[in-house]
């Protein structure tokens, strides 16, 4: 993981650019390829907090069982 690239290793809470203050989601890169808990802005994707997974279902069930979906509120999920 590269510092900053997630809000657990020092990206910043709140978007720069539009001020969003993203929540935890699954999301898809690649073409849909590939699912990941990550955030999004009002930009596009913000970061990816987590591995990818192999499923949808997977990532889902993961999220779901967080306290949470503030990212600031997480652990480290890689």
């Amino acid at each position: 993981m590269i510092p900053g690239e997630t809000i657990c290793s020092g990206a910043a809470a709140t978007c720069p650019e539009c001020g969003t203050k993203p929540e935890l989601e699954v999301l898809t890169s690649g073409g849909g390829r590939n699912v990941y808990i990550g955030t999004r802005c009002k930009c596009g994707p913000y970061t990816r907090e987590s591995d990818y997974f192999p499923t949808r279902e997977m990532a889902q069930g993961v999220l779901d069982s967080l306290p949470t979906k503030d990212p600031t509120k997480v652990g480290a999920m890689r």
